[in-house]
């Protein structure tokens, strides 16, 4: 084993990493895997594992399917690693927006049935918020958040909030509200010396007030969820700070719906905590990239297809 479990950390990826044909590899090598993927698929009543083999691409980018389709490959390679390497236990898990319920599961705060449900309700919920109140999201490329914190809030105004949603690394920052907001805070960040301002190809203004309409119901969903404490610590989205018991899990995943994911300062928490290699597991290496860029000198290794599980050994 190439990992140290003392200087280890699993991450967990959120939307954006997705794609048609993510976690087939790992049911078609692992037995667990593939037992994971079917009992997703009686859970939900729908074959989720046939979307994310096969697409088409535009249903597993839908938010409902897609949220649950990155939840299920994270867990899925992660209690593949945990049958593999039972006596392996990271120091700590983080998970970036919807990762962290990914994290959480992994923690054992939440069953795997009643982590995707979770899942599921949120991205049901989060694309009827986007109906309700239909805003954006732009990404702002070389502008430092106390900058970028300003600029939102001179282009914010009574009836039209824009607010940093992802906090994603150094130079790269994704803001999110409402449409007319956030097209002044594009024109602000690049007054402010942005090097582009760029939005995004959605109509959920994720992270931001305007998922209020749905934060109720959110929360009853979460409370009716049964949680328990974390086995390993999680750093959370909302403070990022390491989440230890089953109340402050419930509180960080009902507030994180409306605020900023601090991935920047949770990987500096998890650095100071003396973590130096963070294995990122499920699909893509979109946290990777961003880690390196807060911890130049951090080890990173996939963990979503069974070369990833070769390489470990």
């Amino acid at each position: 084993m190439k990992l140290d479990p003392k200087t280890t950390a699993f991450v967990f990826p959120g939307q954006g990493s997705q794609a048609v044909g993510m976690g087939k590899a790992l049911a078609e090598e692992y037995a667990e895997a593939k037992k994971l993927f079917d009992e997703a698929d009686a859970i939900l009543g729908f074959s989720l594992s046939n979307l994310m083999w096969n697409g088409p691409d535009t249903d597993l980018n839908d938010t409902v399917n897609t949220q649950p389709a990155l939840f299920l490959h994270s867990i899925a390679s992660f209690q593949t690693f945990s049958r593999l390497f039972p006596d392996f236990e990271p120091v700590a898990l983080a998970g970036h927006s919807l990762g962290e319920l990914s994290a959480l599961t992994a923690a054992g705060a939440l069953s795997f049935e009643s982590g995707l449900r979770l899942v599921r309700k949120r991205g049901e919920l989060m694309k009827r918020a986007g109906e309700l109140a239909p805003g954006s999201m732009a990404a702002i490329l070389g502008v430092d958040i106390p900058t970028l914190d300003t600029v939102c809030a001179e282009a914010s105004v009574a009836e039209e909030i824009v607010q940093v949603a992802n906090d994603n690394c150094p130079g790269q920052v994704v803001i999110s509200g409402a449409k007319a907001a956030v097209e002044r805070a594009m024109a602000g960040a690049k007054a402010a010396g942005a090097k582009r301002a760029l939005p995004l190809a959605v109509s959920i203004a994720a992270h931001s007030p305007l998922m209020a309409s749905i934060q109720g119901e959110w929360n009853e969903a979460v409370n009716s969820a049964e949680i328990h404490h974390p086995k390993i610590p999680v750093v959370g989205n909302v403070h990022a700070l390491a989440i230890k018991t089953a109340d402050e899990a419930r509180a960080d995943i009902k507030a994180q719906m409306q605020s900023r994911v601090r991935w920047t300062e949770s990987v500096k928490t998890m650095s100071e905590m003396g973590i130096r290699s963070f294995v990122e597991s499920g699909t893509g290496s979109v946290l990777g990239g961003l880690i390196k860029r807060i911890c130049s000198d951090a080890s990173i290794q996939p963990l979503g297809a069974p070369a990833d599980f070769n390489a470990l050994q």
